[in-house]
């Protein structure tokens, strides 16, 4: 599957969250669909867990 047409899924996924249940509905599905994302990359071996524990750690310095 395309990157456009994932992008297009998305879009009209948070489109129909926000039309019929409004802005609440909307962030929960961005939120969701971000924390989704994040899992796929983490099965898929594209993301670790220590690249992002590192990440957070360097912003603290």
């Amino acid at each position: 599957m395309s990157m456009a047409l994932i992008g297009l899924a998305v879009g009209m996924a948070l489109g129909f969250a926000g039309y019929f249940g409004g802005f609440a509905a909307f962030l929960l599905v961005a939120a969701l669909g971000a924390v989704g994302f994040v899992a796929g990359r983490l099965l898929e071996g594209d993301l670790e867990i220590g690249d992002l524990i590192r990440s957070t750690k360097a912003r603290d310095r």
